[in-house]
Parts: C-alpha cells; sequence; structure tokens
C-alpha cells in the first residue's frame, strides 16, 4: 500500500437535504457524480435503502443506468444491491446489462442487511430468512451466472443469464462486522469494511479477509477498501460546524429518530446531555472530518491501519455546496488527476 497513490471513491445515499424533494436528491446524485467524473475519483456507488424519507436512493441499478449515461471514466456500481431481497438471476441479468451498456466500468457490491426495516425486507422478499446459509449460496448462484457456468444437475446446466457479455462487473461484498468479509474471502471477491456503520474493528476484519483468501476466476489477489463519513472545509469552523450536524444525525438515528439531516440552526439550539456525549464519543472514528490538511493525515493513516490503497468517501451536508465542496477539496489535497475539456471531448 502506498499511501502517495491513494485512490478515493464516493459512496451517495441521494440523502433528501432539508426542504429538499426526493427528485432534487437524486438531481444532486447525478451531478456529484459528474463532479467526481471529472476530478479523477476512482469509483462512485449508489445505495439501496427502503421505506425511508430521508433518503432516496432505492434502485440502484436503474439509477447507475443513467449515471452510466452522464459519465465518462468514473467506475459505477451499486453500495449495495440487498442481495436476500432477490433472485440472483435477476440481480446478475441486470448487472450484465449495465456492464454491457458500460463495459469495465461496472462495480457489483452487495450486503445482506435489510437497507430498511424487517417488515420491508419481508415485502420485497416473503420467503426471506436472513439465513446466513442461504446468502452464501445466493452468493455461489451469482458467480456461477457471471461466469456461464454450466454446472451438471443444477439449475445452471440450462439457464443463463443474459445478455452475454465479454467482461463481467467486479465482485464486491460489503459489510460493517466482517462476517461478509469471511465469504468474500472464501469466495475470492473483494471486501469494503463499512467504517461509516461501525467505527471500531475494520481493521482486524480486513486483515482477516486478507489471511483467508482463496484466488477466484475473478480475482487473483485480495482487494479491499474501506468506507468513512468524511467531511472536509476550507476552515477548522467551518468543518467543526458540519461535523457537530453529522454527530446530531447519527445520535438521532441511534436513538431511532428518523429525520432530514440538520441544520445549522438545529445544531446550535440543541443542548447535548451527558448520555449524548457518550454516544458521540462511541461515533467517534466513523466520521473523518477537519481542513484538507487534516483529513489529508487521518486518510492516510486510516489507510496504512486498514493496508488499503483506497478509501470511500460517505459525505451528507445540509447544504449540497458544502457537500460537492468537501469532494472538490479533497481531489485537491490527494492530488487526484482530474479529466480535461479536451479529454471529456475526445471521449463523448
Amino acid at each position: 500500500m502506498t499511501t502517495n497513490k491513494l485512490r478515493l471513491n464516493v459512496l451517495d445515499q441521494s440523502p433528501i437535504r432539508p426542504g429538499a424533494t426526493p427528485r432534487q436528491a437524486i438531481l444532486e446524485t447525478i451531478e456529484l457524480a459528474q463532479l467526481a467524473d471529472r476530478l479523477g475519483y476512482t469509483r462512485f456507488w449508489v445505495s439501496e435503502h427502503h421505506n425511508t424519507n430521508t433518503l432516496a436512493g432505492s434502485t440502484p441499478e436503474v439509477l447507475i443506468a443513467y449515471l452510466g449515461s452522464q459519465t465518462q471514466n468514473i467506475r459505477l456500481g451499486s453500495g449495495g444491491i440487498m442481495l436476500p431481497h432477490y433472485s440472483a438471476l435477476k440481480v446478475a441479468e441486470n448487472f450484465r446489462m449495465l456492464e454491457t451498456l458500460f463495459p469495465g466500468r461496472i462495480d457489483l457490491g452487495m450486503g445482506r442487511a435489510p437497507g430498511g426495516d424487517r417488515l420491508t425486507a419481508h415485502a420485497l422478499n416473503p420467503s426471506n430468512t436472513f439465513s446466513e446459509q442461504d446468502f452464501v449460496e445466493q452468493l455461489m448462484d451469482l458467480q456461477a451466472y457471471l461466469r456461464d457456468e454450466k454446472v451438471p444437475d443444477t439449475i445452471h446446466e440450462r439457464v443463463m443469464a443474459a445478455p452475454q457479455a465479454p467482461t463481467a462487473p467486479e465482485l464486491w461484498l460489503l459489510s460493517s462486522s466482517g462476517q461478509s468479509g469471511l465469504f468474500a474471502a472464501h469466495l475470492g471477491m473483494a471486501f469494503s469494511f463499512a467504517q461509516f456503520i461501525n467505527g471500531n474493528g475494520g481493521p482486524a476484519a480486513v486483515r482477516q479477509y486478507r489471511e483467508r483468501f482463496r484466488p477466484s476466476q475473478e480475482l487473483a489477489a485480495p482487494l479491499a477498501n474501506v468506507a468513512v463519513f468524511l467531511i472536509c472545509a476550507d476552515t477548522e469552523e467551518k468543518a467543526q460546524e458540519l461535523r457537530a450536524a453529522m454527530d446530531l444525525m447519527l445520535l438521532r438515528f441511534g436513538k431511532g429518530e428518523r429525520g432530514t439531516f440538520p441544520t445549522t440552526e438545529e445544531v446550535r439550539s440543541y443542548r447535548f446531555s451527558a448520555e449524548d456525549q457518550a454516544h458521540l464519543a462511541h461515533n467517534r472514528n466513523r466520521v473523518v472530518s477537519g481542513t484538507p490538511a487534516q483529513v489529508h493525515a487521518q486518510l492516510t493513516r486510516m489507510a496504512v491501519d486498514y493496508d488499503v490503497d483506497e478509501i470511500t468517501a460517505v459525505t451528507i451536508t445540509a447544504d449540497f455546496q458544502d457537500r460537492l465542496r468537501s469532494y472538490e477539496l479533497l481531489a485537491e489535497v490527494f492530488e487526484l488527476t482530474p479529466v480535461t475539456a479536451e479529454q471529456a471531448a475526445e471521449m463523448a
């Protein structure tokens, strides 16, 4: 791992800002993807959430298809598809279609969390047992469909995933506990640890993934990254202001309260109790924040701790311009290579 060559990614959840609409949230995701593409980010992943009025991203495969038509270079993917909701064949076909449309640019990130509440998960798939064994079998089926394997005496002998394509999407397993890292290691898939969900145990989970990794047809060596909430601002004062709003959002979420991202005014009027302070301390590692230099130091240290050469940033702010600025500053401080207007014109 060479931190001076650190690759940066974006995970966008299409947050619905205070006073904004779901359509505005999706349009902002599109604008952010175009910016990330121009700035030189490596991947742009979109998430899957259900039964919520705070996040507009419910169907990554649909959104990815449009994002592909609006970008040139950046890899596009799901962060992630909640596989137990769906048929492995249908997911394979969705992402085969995306790979056919945008060859060499598609990541299929998968998880087994509900992406919402259990009632909604049941509505999406009444047969969902939330069983680890069922999940692993789905992953194996998915690999077989994407490989066009003809396995005797199984469904794969007679059923194939269409359309046929010479390339396949990269397969990533997402986890906030490390268990899916073991599945990824066993099946030879890439692994992404969600530190923005769980601030503890990530480096150990990635280390265990590397130790147990078994090469596959798709991946000869382990490939991992880490995703973290990230706020980068021009000044310490601004960064602290945005960080306080993120802290309050995580605090409310931890209490089961659902609502739009807090405004600056809400944060200023909120009085944190002793219990709140304990929750903030627990969430501390889920968020990286500061000026460009401070963020550079923190992410460089994180890359060393995880032994990875790519980090995924998840940025949510009440003001969309603050969100854009955070990604701009991050690209500048890590000296990403932006796409010039001439290069964009040549690729169009």
